[in-house]
């Protein structure tokens, strides 16, 4: 189920704390992490206009991860025999990923669990603060952000789990301060070579940025809420055959805003849970080819306005084939129906086609090029509840320019339909940024984003302009 608030649309030198996932590997005797830069750089941090509902896709999902996010991409299996595989070099894998011999942070081993804390500090300035197309000011921001993952090296099952603070403070403008908290955590249990039970959770605490979707018109807050969720996933392995069934829950508790003249703006309104019954089967016909299939119907039982509930019930399904030409080529690409059917009869039901497309390519080993498509059904409520039918185009190229150093450049835009108001919104980003490692225990960054949304209700257009650097210590 995809969350129903906006998050930052571009995580090209790594994943926010509130969004990385574990990734790992699914072997025939067993689960076994992968190691990965967990204190991997955030740029854009504490922006407070991330405006679009589709988030940049994180790290590639690995088995058996996607089991629990359906529609990310499903690598296919090596079918060769293991013992004769040769090992992955680094210049074979994922740019914005690629961990370097030397590079590699440490972590502290006690017993069977390894530690890697790490602190990201580093500030940017916003030129539009307010994501306002009349209240235009310009802001300096610094965040600090600690965080610590722990995960097991057991041979069997495992338990990974991250927690994180962020704390971001604005020069002038204080009501944008806001502090985010989590604590999330992976599990499994090995039951069988071919067989597992997974799960995951998240407790978290997180602020809804001014000019992201579902932020009311003329905040001059970030909304706050509380967030809670969890899922359980049984899978199983039938020789070229993948199969997983599972259930998810997600609890939201919104607090309040205030907007330009003072008044405070509930958003009480978002509140409630949802759930979502999901399940996927992957074929490969050979390491270069596959088929896979995915549902998930989901209740999301939330409270609405008076006499304009956001209560709704619907489904999303897709097949499609799944391409790995070695380390050239590899995506997914799905077709399907979605069909969100609303209580209030003035959004009413939001169905038709959908589509979901996932496309590296690598014309060198330095050089990744990401193509990602998708449409989906969520909902809002400001002054009104009204669902959203959102599709996004995202290009994005991660080039490695030194062993030590990655150039990330990406573009994104994004079409919002509005059921229930007269609204349609396109948004138009645009993200450079620059990694540099110094070593295995500090990394700076440097970035540069552009957000425009143009709404053909005035009150939500802006452009916005934001440059930032980071420096992060880990160990």
């Amino acid at each position: 189920m995809e969350r129903t608030t906006a998050f930052g649309w571009l995580n090209a030198l790594g994943t926010s704390g509130s969004q990385t996932r574990s990734v790992v590997a699914f072997g025939r005797r067993g689960l076994k992490i992968v190691p990965a830069l967990v204190t991997a750089i955030v740029l854009g941090f504490g922006s407070p206009a991330n405006a679009q509902v589709l988030p940049w896709p994180n790290l590639e999902v690995a088995p058996p991860w996607n089991a629990q996010q359906i529609f990310e991409p499903s690598p296919l299996p090596k079918l060769t025999d293991p013992d004769t595989r040769e090992d992955i070099p680094p210049e074979d894998t994922p740019v914005k990923g690629r961990l370097q011999p030397g590079y590699e942070p440490v972590g502290i081993r006690s017993g069977s669990w390894m530690f890697n804390p790490s602190l990201i500090t580093g500030g940017f300035f916003d030129s539009n603060v307010f994501a306002s197309n009349t209240d235009i000011r310009g802001d300096f921001a610094a965040v600090v952000e600690p965080s610590l993952r722990a995960h097991t090296l057991w041979e069997r099952h495992g338990i990974d789990l991250k927690l994180d603070a962020q704390e971001t403070v604005y020069k002038q403008n204080s009501s944008l301060n806001q502090t985010n908290a989590s604590l999330k955590g992976n599990g499994w249990i090995d039951i069988a070579h071919d067989m597992a039970l997974l799960t995951s959770f998240q407790v978290a605490h997180f602020n809804e940025g001014v000019g992201s979707l579902s932020s009311p018109a003329n905040a001059i807050a970030p909304t706050p809420y509380n967030w809670y969720s969890g899922d359980v996933t049984f899978r199983k392995e039938f020789n070229r055959l993948t199969t997983s069934v599972g259930f998810s829950t997600d609890s939201y508790d919104f607090g309040s805003t205030r907007a330009q003249n003072g008044t405070i703006i509930s958003q009480d309104a978002r509140d409630g849970q949802i759930y979502a019954l999901h399940s996927r089967i992957d074929y490969a016909f050979s390491e270069t080819l596959g088929w896979f299939a995915g549902a998930e119907g989901n209740v999301r039982d939330l409270r609405g306005l008076p006499g304009a509930p956001l209560d709704s019930q619907g489904y999303r399904a897709l097949t499609g084939v799944t391409i790995g030409l070695t380390r050239l080529i590899t995506g997914e690409f799905g077709v399907g129906y979605v069909q969100q059917r609303f209580v209030d009869p003035t959004i009413g039901t939001i169905e038709g086609p959908t589509y979901r497309a996932r496309l590296t390519w690598s014309p060198t080993r330095m050089i990744d090029v990401h193509f990602n498509a998708e449409q989906l059904v969520t909902q809002t409520s400001d002054t009104s509840a009204t669902g959203v039918l959102a599709n996004a185009v995202q290009l994005g190229l991660d080039y490695e320019l030194r062993r030590n150093v990655i150039v990330s450049l990406a573009g994104a835009y994004e079409s919002d339909r509005f059921f229930g108001q007269v609204r349609k919104d396109q948004v138009t980003t645009s993200d450079a940024r620059v990694k540099y490692l110094l070593n295995r225990f500090a990394a700076i960054a440097v970035y540069y984003r552009f957000t425009s949304r143009e709404s053909n209700v005035s009150t939500f257009s802006y452009d916005k302009h934001l440059v930032g650097l980071n420096v992060t210590t880990q160990f």
